[in-house]
């Protein structure tokens, strides 16, 4: 019986609405056009343009939810673009969070067309990037993939910083597609405690 009720109450705790963390505008609608920052964001970085897509720069794939999404591109002289955003609440010190994205490339930047790694990050202020809460491999296929991030905060985080970049040391013209971000939720834990056991 024990069990039972242990097992509704993290149930209870996995579809809390109060332990989730809210992005503003998480599949960056807006009107397409480039060097345009979707509207609940902010650009951080020298040259960190990102456009709203599909139209501009030649990329016309379809959006994975609603109408439009967001591209980050790279450059041959180091620069790269990232934006970022001020959370709902943070994100607590020494916490497990999950996080997802459906990210993908597009084979028509207008020669941006190189593949680029996702990072994100968590910061205490605008644009910092205190600690890399995740990042994938290069992004080389064309079609919308889900990816997720499981990590622990070393400290509370107000913003959190999405960064497109190089896979390597040589700075080259890529382009990283990014749409649909989930809310943050806290892990679920599916172990049971002591008092549970026989």
């Amino acid at each position: 019986m024990r069990i039972i009720f242990l097992f509704v109450g993290l149930l209870a705790v996995s579809f809390n609405p109060d332990s989730s963390i809210l992005l503003n505008n998480p599949s960056f609608e807006g009107v397409p056009e480039d060097a345009r920052v979707p509207d609940g964001w902010f650009a951080c970085g020298n040259y960190s343009t990102p456009d709203i897509l599909p139209g501009p720069w030649g990329v016309y794939q379809e959006p994975y939810h609603g109408n439009t999404f967001l591209g980050l591109i790279s450059r041959e002289d180091g620069t790269w673009e990232h934006i970022g955003q001020k959370l709902s609440k943070p994100l607590k010190k020494d916490e497990c969070y999950t996080f997802s994205v459906k990210l993908a490339r597009s084979s028509g930047y207008v020669g941006y067309n190189k593949a680029l790694k996702f990072k994100l990050w968590g910061g205490t202020d605008e644009c910092q990037r205190a600690q890399l809460l995740g990042h994938t491999v290069a992004i080389g296929h064309n079609e919308w993939k889900s990816y997720r991030f499981n990590f622990f905060t070393n400290d509370a985080y107000d913003f959190v910083i999405f960064e497109a970049y190089y896979a390597g040391n040589v700075p080259y013209r890529g382009n990283l597609l990014v749409d649909a971000c989930s809310p943050f939720e806290v892990c679920v834990r599916a172990s049971l405690d002591e008092s549970s056991k026989d």
